[in-house]
């Protein structure tokens, strides 16, 4: 199954479905490494301008994989996979590989190897973790979940993709990964929201309290990050849209509940993401979900 050259740091053909934020710079990436890169994304003036870098904009996915040798996958959700990857009930990928790289629950991720492996492809997990400037520049932390040898095959091309590798184990275990990572990004930028808002309403220093978070065992280097554009309330150009998250926030409660873990504090956290949406801040940056902390008639 497969090609010889796969995963080699050669030059090869890649489908991206796709281009979101991390899709469509990832594209940007295989382009600029080289390789021959097909695009689809449902809406297709979004991909277009790829073209001035090379690549080919396809109208279907169908097409996009029929000319691939491998499929990248970067869409919203499970639903969205199922759209792009089998909308032909027949879908052929002999001698294809799928590397699915979209957030999605483990469980979900094992269907789609099934499927994918009973009409005659190879299937990978790659998750990531960075934002569209880490994509373009190959400095992602990318998570694995493939068969040892599987993953020994295409880890020439990751390493082309990501400045940290981990082959996290079988397939199922990347996905587990990323959303114990992504349910991280939430809970931290919540806790911090909920203690910048304190201060403030306080009439405490907001340059003292920084300080003391900064000197003490507390501090994530996210805070500093996404603080000027909170006191700015400007949660324009995002990396990773509130929505988006609450998507994540959704899997990983259902996921942990599967397992009898307590996700009361996540479950708050969703409350706080949702109330965020409600004031429009949707399509944002995922910090604007501190706007969640303030009450929505405040």
């Amino acid at each position: 199954m497969g090609t010889d050259n796969k995963g080699k740091a050669g030059r090869m053909t890649f489908a991206v479905l796709g281009t979101g934020l991390m899709g469509y710079a990832t594209a940007e990436r295989l382009l600029s490494l080289g390789h021959t890169v097909w695009v689809y994304n449902r809406t297709r003036s979004r991909a277009e301008p790829l073209q001035e870098n090379g690549a080919h904009i396809t109208g279907t996915p169908e097409e996009a994989i029929r000319e691939a040798d491998a499929v990248i996958v970067l869409v919203t959700d499970a639903p969205a996979i199922e759209a792009v990857l089998f909308a032909n009930p027949s879908s052929d990928f002999s001698h294809k590989t799928v590397l699915q790289m979209a957030t999605i629950a483990p469980e979900e991720s094992k269907a789609f190897r099934s499927r994918v492996t009973a009409a005659g492809g190879e299937y990978l997990e790659a998750p990531v973790l960075g934002n569209k400037h880490h994509a373009r520049t190959g400095a992602l932390i990318v998570m694995v979940g493939a068969e040892p040898e599987t993953f020994h095959r295409w880890e020439d091309l990751f390493r082309q993709l990501g400045e940290h590798l981990y082959h996290t184990g079988p397939v199922g275990t990347a996905t587990a990964m990323k959303l114990a990572l992504n349910q991280l990004i939430a809970s931290l930028t919540a806790g911090f929201g909920l203690s910048l808002q304190f201060v403030r309403k306080q009439g405490a220093d907001l340059d003292q309290f920084m300080d003391m978070v900064r000197n003490s065992a507390l501090y994530a280097p996210q805070y500093d990050k996404k603080l000027p554009g909170i006191l700015e309330g400007d949660y324009s150009d995002p990396n990773f849209a509130t929505r988006h998250l609450l998507k994540d926030i959704n899997l990983m409660i259902r996921a942990s509940q599967a397992e009898d873990l307590e996700v009361a504090a996540l479950d708050g956290v969703r409350t706080i993401v949702e109330r965020a949406i409600r004031k429009g801040f949707g399509e944002s940056d995922y910090s604007s979900l501190v706007e969640g902390i303030v009450p929505e008639d405040a």
